[in-house]
């Protein structure tokens, strides 16, 4: 059967001596492989829709199992982002998340939009940490992952401004001092966890975040990314190499 789809290309794997296995998102059928014959070789008209991050109509032949790529038009390259060492990291590890935390013929419309546009705010400049946060916390909900924000994840009261990974989300006064591994993130990094599970990527405007509070979201969420959804995502590996390096962007005063 054919099918016509707009999809984005999650990941791209090399097939024998030419072509290449492409793993697209889709709306409505979420993860689909594809095979692209001779997409290896120069001037190949499918090489330059092979490449990850591209965003496309792609035309496939498929009766069960791995497509045939037919034909392709792209839509937006995204070649910014495979040309900036750092924006590139970003952008593979918010595909690496969504390629290993969805499964094959999964359907995750919201996932899908917010993912095409967190690769557009991406390449229009703003801040790549946020928007890392902001769909790490889409991912998170869509998985089962989300950690509780608005109650106390210890008693279900009102929660204060400290975190504890263990017991689960923002927690009170009474319940940090008996988790043991409570950090006090500080009333605008605990705000901004909150505004991270509603706030559309697509209507996202530059959001300036001092250096220090960005520094206390990195590690809140990747403490808790590492305790509870607990895959080494070879991508963040790189993201954080390069972080060490200097690559990333600072925040606002």
């Amino acid at each position: 059967m054919l099918y016509r789809v707009e999809a984005l290309v999650l990941r791209s794997t090399d097939y024998g001596e030419g072509g290449k296995i492409i793993t697209l998102f889709t709306e409505g059928a979420g993860k689909v492989g594809v095979l692209a014959r001779g997409a290896k070789k120069t001037g190949s008209r499918h090489s330059a829709a092979a490449q990850p991050f591209t965003f496309g109509e792609f035309v496939f032949f498929r009766t069960g199992g791995l497509g045939t790529l037919n034909s392709a038009d792209i839509i937006a390259s995204h070649h910014r982002l495979r040309e900036d060492l750092y924006l590139s990291a970003v952008a593979a590890y918010l595909a690496e998340m969504t390629d290993r935390l969805t499964a094959d013929g999964e359907a995750a419309p919201r996932l899908y939009r917010q993912l095409l546009s967190a690769l557009d705010a991406l390449e229009d400049g703003k801040d790549p940490q946020i928007i890392a946060h902001i769909y790490e916390m889409n991912m998170l909900a869509h998985a089962g992952y989300m950690p509780s924000l608005h109650n106390c994840a210890g008693c279900g009261g009102t929660p204060d401004f400290a975190f504890s990974i263990h017991l689960g989300g923002l927690v009170c006064t009474p319940c940090s001092l008996k988790a043991g591994d409570a950090v006090q993130l500080g009333e605008p990094a605990a705000k901004l966890l909150r505004l991270f599970t509603s706030v559309d990527l697509g209507r996202v405007g530059r959001i300036g975040v001092k250096a220090e509070t960005k520094d206390v979201l990195r590690n809140v969420m990747r403490g808790w990314m590492d305790r509870h959804v607990d895959i080494r995502f070879r991508s963040r590996q790189v993201l954080e190499q390069l972080e060490k390096a200097g690559f990333d962007e600072g925040g606002s005063t």
